[in-house]
């Protein structure tokens, strides 16, 4: 179906031994050079080192891009569906056959620990597989009108060229958990990935076209000035769907920017996720569930928990123990072996880290373990546990995307419930309790897309994830997540 495409020493750099990775723009099945002077440079947080030099789109390429996607779209839809699915499954099988290569390379590129690397490959690969199960199960419906006249056909097509921008923080998972579901559904697309961590996904795409999928159907852009790139392929009539993963302010840019030719979005954006702690928990399993939620990839994850709610009966303890063991984790250069916490990805991040534990500590917050930066070389912070955290705290309203657990301790259930709900955000939500029956009560009260009980992790591909409120629109995963990249179309019969 495609010329399998194999870059060159001029178009890929050998960072990590075994594996082939694209510096180059990927448009209608070429690596192109790109016609900007100047490239961008990918850097290891670990050591501030350069990896390598990756291509710098201009909004020409954009529209390049677009023009390949949609070339390749009717072909790509009238695909059987069985067909794609095999692609989709060479993808995985591709992707699971280089898992440490591909974990290697998150690893210089992110900074995350080496078995949060390959935690996230096995859950990238995961969406390829699950994905190509449910390609062939894109179903209609049939029906009779409740007057008898026609009977009521329902199809689901593909919705057409669809833009994806992906974030730094998970680059395979992202990038995968959008294209995955928009080639199962027969659409083509333009990825955008974070420029902080573009080898992931340029990588992935380069197994992907070996995989099978032909020219056009997947195109890579990378650009430091990703504003007007990306307004040269929004504002292309023929892109009709936008999937954006990444921070509410730039998610409420892009809706904006969506209106103008009324695309359909799908944002999954900031979170704030509350951890409760209730009285009769578990205490080695909540301790156990929060090192999980709360220092996945350091911490930099939308789903982390930000404010660990804790009953007040057994807050000290509580505490005493996460203390104790995030006191025991090895910092450290993310491919180092041992290394349980890598660098945060950049030194802005350093800083927002560092203000935020200043800020608890000014307003009456006792730091227990870690609390102080590091001097560099790498974008390090300490795991660190901070009690006594007061409401007004700005580690309260605002995403930490770092290492620092935030303890707040409460004496009702009504109380705690009432705060995990004072935010804006609403994607993850996680509760220790061993009564079953208070468990679900509680779950269905919290203004909340997702809720863990008795685990720290929420995340899998056969399940919809997404948030409420300002947390974003539309669900990414199971079967929701590929009618995401489809219409219904509905036609009366008369037979």
């Amino acid at each position: 179906m495609s010329t399998t495409l194999t870059p060159d020493l001029t178009t890929s750099a050998s960072i990590v031994d075994g594996l082939d990775i694209p510096v180059r723009l990927l448009i209608g099945g070429q690596w192109v050079e790109g016609s900007k002077a100047g490239t961008i440079s990918v850097t290891n947080p670990a050591d501030e080192t350069v990896l390598a030099e990756i291509a710098d789109a201009t909004p020409a390429e954009g529209t390049a891009a677009v023009d390949a996607a949609a070339a390749a779209l009717p072909g790509w839809a009238a695909t059987p569906p069985r067909d794609r699915a095999e692609i989709l499954r060479r993808c995985f099988e591709l992707m699971t056959q280089r898992s440490e290569q591909i974990s290697q390379l998150i690893s210089l590129e992110n900074g995350k620990a080496l078995p949060d690397a390959r935690g996230e490959v096995a859950y990238a690969a995961e969406f390829f597989r699950w994905y190509s199960e449910e390609a062939v199960r894109l179903l209609g419906e049939v029906s009779t009108s409740p007057s008898g006249a026609n009977r009521i056909v329902v199809q689901r097509q593909p919705i057409g060229v669809a833009a994806l921008i992906t974030p730094w923080n998970f680059p395979a998972a992202m990038a995968t958990r959008k294209l995955a579901p928009a080639l199962a559904a027969g659409c083509t697309a333009i990825l955008k990935p974070a420029t902080l961590t573009p080898l992931t996904a340029l990588a992935i795409a380069g197994l992907m076209t070996e995989a099978g999928v032909p020219a056009g159907v997947i195109n890579v852009v990378t650009s430091l000035r990703t504003g007007p790139v990306m307004d040269a392929v929004l504002s292309d009539p023929r892109v009709r769907k936008l999937s954006f993963t990444g921070s509410t302010e730039v998610g409420r840019h892009l809706i904006r920017r969506a209106a103008d030719q009324v695309l359909s979005c799908s944002m999954e954006l900031g979170g704030n996720a509350p951890f409760l702690v209730l009285p009769d928990a578990d205490l080695d399993a909540a301790v156990e569930g929060a090192m999980v939620a709360k220092m996945r990839n350091g911490g930099q994850a939308c789903t982390a928990a930000n404010r660990i709610y804790v009953h007040r009966d057994v807050h000290d303890e509580f505490a005493s123990r996460l203390a104790a063991r995030m006191g025991e984790m090895r910092v450290g250069a993310g491919g180092d072996p041992g290394v349980e916490v890598g660098p945060l990805v950049d030194i802005a991040s350093v800083d927002k880290v560092d203000e935020l534990v200043t800020d608890a500590v000014a307003r009456g917050a006792t730091v227990l373990v870690g609390g102080a930066r590091g001097d560099g070389p790498g974008f390090y912070y300490p795991p660190t546990v901070v009690t006594g955290v007061r409401e007004d705290a700005r580690m309260v309203t605002e995403e930490i995307f770092g290492p620092v657990a935030s303890l707040i301790p409460f004496d009702d259930e009504d109380e705690a419930i009432a705060a995990a709900n004072s935010t804006e955000y609403g994607l993850a939500a996680y509760v220790f309790t061993e009564d079953l029956r208070r468990a679900m009560r509680i779950a269905e009260r919290i203004d909340s897309g997702m809720v863990a009980i008795n685990r720290g992790l929420v995340s899998d591909p056969a399940a919809p994830f997404g948030g409420v409120k300002q947390s974003g629109l539309g669900r990414e995963g199971a079967h929701e997540g590929m009618l995401e990249f489809t219409e219904t179309k509905y036609i009366a019969v008369d037979w």
